[in-house]
């Protein structure tokens, strides 16, 4: 298991990129992900990702998010090798895994979420890239 991406919640991509990108970070990848009602920037730090995330309406998760909480910090995401196996393990361990079976996120991953009110305030995201 290694840190795939940091989510990070804004009200407008355009806008953050030109934070990141002033530091010199720019984006590898720019994706829509109606599904999850959001677009996504993801800008690569060594090994890991920080991952931008726009609401697409006014109704999904990240707008709630930012209506709440405002802009920042929404989720570190693990990679794993076996998404259900890892939601299995943190299910039997006590955690509180919101999905009941992985749906499909940003760069065609599998995804699942632990709520945080099992992990100490943070949410989790499990995340297994497509097999090949």
């Amino acid at each position: 298991m290694r840190i795939d991406h940091i989510g990070i919640a804004v009200r407008s991509l355009a806008s953050a990129l030109k934070v990141y990108e002033a530091i010199g970070l720019r984006p590898e990848a720019t994706e829509d992900v109606p599904t999850e009602g959001v677009r996504t920037a993801f800008l690569r730090v060594g090994d890991a990702h920080l991952e931008l995330l726009e609401p697409l309406t006014s109704d999904g998760v990240i707008a709630r998010f930012l209506a709440k909480r405002g802009e920042g910090f929404h989720h570190i995401a693990l990679a794993v090798d076996d998404i259900l196996v890892a939601m299995e393990q943190a299910r039997k361990r006590g955690l509180a895994v919101i999905d009941e079976k992985p749906r499909t996120g940003a760069r065609g991953r599998l995804v699942a979420f632990v709520h945080p009110k099992s992990t100490g305030g943070v949410l989790l995201e499990f995340a297994q890239y497509p097999r090949t």
